[in-house]
């Protein structure tokens, strides 16, 4: 049987999900067949804590998975977030315990990505809806308690601040472990944040970033006790909910003018995610996860690190 791979725009083709290259790994752990996991109806929670103060909550139990059902769900509020005269500030959190958010859902056929109309920038969705996350004229913030990797770290990395819970928070970009280069912008904002020597060890690694961590290498403004974390940043959210639109738009116009990358940086990583995630060696290593449990084994969504990095240990 056939599973088709995808992560937004991606394999022009499946992967067997019974490969012979599995058959003499007797001791990997049995995995369910993986279901589509991005097909909920309100994955993107919308609550308007006052006309001017915001709050996105990212709702996709067991492990918050990003799909092309997300999509339109996603730039709903986005659109919204452009076009209220009131909204001030918006922050992103997640409901579902131990995930802010993570990968791409790829079990669902490639054609429902690649049917997708460009977004207002002209990019493809994912990307332009990022772009327009960072550009918008209100304050964006990520609340990250729990694991914030590939889609969910791009996410974050698009708002304007992110905060992170110390005891919980891990941040990673996992897509090198996997054989494809990440699609939604890390490789032009993280330099651009950490500097160019640490995010080449993000991105190069795969490996997690606690809160602590990430904060000393400036992926997030703060990491904050688990317990303060909530009071912090609704705190600073209707602080800054009090404030006047057109001055927190000008301000955030000059700071991105001098911060962001341009829409044709984003995407010209976008283009090269498209071209790797197609390689036959991230076919394989994605088919490798994929047998191993990706998108239904809890422990491989808690521990993506450690898995990609025993990918090459099971291919030799």
């Amino acid at each position: 049987m056939k599973l088709n791979l995808l992560a937004t725009a991606f394999l022009a083709a499946g992967i067997a999900f019974t490969a012979p290259v599995f058959a003499q790994e007797a001791s990997a752990p049995k995995a369910t067949k993986p279901q589509r996991a991005t097909d909920a109806p309100d994955q993107v929670r919308l609550t308007k804590v006052t006309p001017e103060y915001w709050r996105v909550t990212l709702h996709n139990p067991p492990y918050n998975l990003y799909g092309p059902n997300t999509m339109p769900q996603l730039n709903k509020v986005v659109t919204a977030m452009e076009a209220d005269p009131n909204v001030r500030v918006v922050v992103f959190e997640s409901d579902v315990p131990d995930f802010f958010m993570t990968h791409y859902d790829f079990v669902p056929p490639l054609a429902e990505s690649t049917s997708l109309p460009p977004g207002k920038t002209g990019l493809p969705q994912l990307p332009d809806m990022l772009v327009r996350i960072s550009k918008a004229p209100v304050v964006s913030i990520s609340k990250i308690r729990g694991r914030a990797t590939g889609v969910g770290s791009e996410l974050a990395l698009a708002t304007d601040m992110r905060f992170a819970s110390r005891e919980k928070a891990k941040l990673s970009q996992f897509e090198i472990g996997a054989g494809f280069a990440p699609g939604g912008g890390p490789s032009a904002r993280l330099p651009r944040l950490i500097g160019r020597g640490r995010a080449l060890e993000v991105l190069m690694t795969g490996s997690y970033l606690d809160g602590e961590l990430a904060e000393r290498y400036g992926y997030v403004n703060r990491a904050l006790p688990d317990a303060e974390l909530d009071k912090f940043v609704d705190t600073m959210a209707r602080r800054i909910a009090g404030f006047d639109k057109q001055t927190i738009a000008d301000i955030k116009r000059l700071v991105d003018a001098s911060s962001l990358p341009t829409n044709e940086q984003i995407g010209a990583e976008w283009e090269a995610f498209l071209t790797s995630v197609q390689r036959p060696a991230a076919q394989q290593r994605i088919g490798k996860l994929m047998q191993q449990g990706l998108q239904t084994n809890t422990d491989l969504e808690r521990n993506l690190d450690v898995y990609t990095g025993k990918l090459n240990e099971l291919s030799k």
